[in-house]
């Protein structure tokens, strides 16, 4: 089940999260119908509705929650949260994992060498060079 909260949680941050901050948007909303309809998880619109309303899903992302419309066990596919940004939203999104943090670092590097098809060209071009010049 734990396993299931942080795939949401992930999702979420992916989908809307960084998405709302690279626009610089102070306010953003999430539909409960949206994610369950997108991860395709039926019947589990409660793991849903926790997942994005929990603090484990605000503080990792620096959000505050400001309004949950739907009805009111809080628990439907027409649930939305509405979330403000707690921090600038200028500021880098919250790594998740490594990997996401890693995404484009050498994004500069290749495009100096003329981009990364370029560059791969030009080594494989050159890979028996040195065993030709002996």
């Amino acid at each position: 089940m734990a396993r299931m909260a942080d795939d949401i949680r992930t999702y979420g941050t992916n989908k809307y999260v960084v998405p709302a901050r690279n626009q610089k948007l102070r306010r953003f909303s999430i539909r409960a119908g949206d994610v369950v309809r997108d991860l395709k998880l039926y019947g589990r619109v409660p793991a849903v509705c926790s997942a994005l309303g929990r603090s484990v899903f605000l503080k990792q992302n620096g959000l505050k929650l400001v309004e949950t419309t739907g009805p009111g066990s809080g628990q439907s596919t027409t649930v939305t949260y509405t979330y403000e940004f707690v921090d600038s939203p200028d500021s880098a999104a919250p790594s998740t994992d490594a990997w996401t943090e890693l995404r484009g670092s050498l994004k500069s590097v290749f495009a100096g060498l003329g981009g990364g098809e370029a560059y791969l060209r030009g080594e494989r071009e050159n890979f028996y060079a040195d065993q030709e010049n002996s």
